[in-house]
């Protein structure tokens, strides 16, 4: 009950902060439009760009957020505990869209290059460093225990690392007549983007796929679970991450002897707690007893 409560905290906090950086980066994503515009600078547009996909993220993470903490049901019984992981991998899929489309935009400036106003360059991307650091500061700590903050705290550490460069880019245009900077910033603008955007894409896709966690052996589980007295085997496992709080693992445990309801019990509760040790948390056990089924470790259902 008191990790339920802790979680329902955490939740209304992260909510909050989303809320908050979704207000700073409507502002900062009007300001750098208009300011591209005017000094004709592609990568304060891009960065800009970047900005409404964070403002984007920040939406679809705060929904998610309020629709995972919605009750189970009868025909919904795990509830939308996933709804989180879908968002991490929609803002995910998005990092890499936009960073394509900047790539062929920047590719496409190299050959007909545009003079740019450096000083609102520099002032704006001063502008966007701020509120983009704010925005980091206030997401850190949620982004490394949720994956839903952390697509949106990837878009807003990506956006404030272009905002740096972007201010870089002004600094050389305006000191040194440099114009094709601009360009070759917002490629290594969306290189970065597509290399963090697939990381994060690769693991949302294998929790929604059901993949077994990379963190957990199988086969060192398996060992340790058939060292516990009477336990002749443990088989036909699946293993699944349903979100960031919860690990499931169903098995079926073949036992030596024909053991009574409640002895069965006891020792379920230290298969429990050796698997519990590989950080699942969510464990079903089917008992058997010369059960002629399918004893490989792994069983395609």
């Amino acid at each position: 009950m008191g990790h339920h409560h802790h979680h329902i905290k955490n939740n209304k906090r992260r909510k909050k902060n989303l809320l908050l950086t979704i207000l700073i980066n409507v502002v900062i994503t009007v300001a750098q439009v208009v300011g591209g515009i005017i000094s004709g600078s592609l990568a304060l547009i891009s960065d800009a760009l970047h900005n409404f996909t964070d403002v984007v993220s920040l939406v679809i993470s705060y929904i998610a957020a309020v629709f995972s903490q919605k009750e189970a049901s009868e025909n919904r019984t795990f509830g939308y505990k996933r709804m989180e992981i879908i968002a991490a991998f929609v803002n995910a899929l998005s990092l890499i869209v936009i960073a394509i489309y900047l790539m062929t935009e920047a590719i496409r400036r190299f050959s007909d290059p545009t003079y740019i106003n450096a000083d609102i360059v520099i002032w704006l991307s001063i502008v966007a460093i701020v509120g983009n650091g704010l925005s980091v500061l206030i997401l850190h700590n949620d982004s490394k225990d949720n994956m839903n903050i952390r697509s949106s705290y990837l878009h807003l550490l990506t956006d404030l690392l272009g905002s740096i460069a972007v201010l870089i880019g002004g600094l050389l245009m305006k000191f040194y007549g440099i114009l094709w900077v601009d360009g070759v910033l917002t490629l290594i603008i969306a290189l970065y983007l597509i290399i963090v955007g697939f990381q994060l894409e690769k693991k949302a896709f294998s929790i929604l796929m059901l993949f077994t966690p990379n963190n957990i052996d199988v086969e060192t589980l398996v060992v340790e679970v058939n060292k516990i007295d009477k336990v002749k085997h443990i088989h036909h496992i699946h293993i699944w991450q349903l979100n960031d709080d919860e690990v499931h693992l169903e098995a079926h445990v073949d036992f030596e002897e024909d053991i009574s309801l409640s002895e069965f019990d006891e020792i379920l509760l230290k298969i429990e707690d050796v698997i519990e040790t590989f950080g699942i948390n969510h464990i079903t056990i089917q008992p058997e007893y010369e059960k002629p089924d399918n004893k490989n470790l792994i069983v395609q259902d």
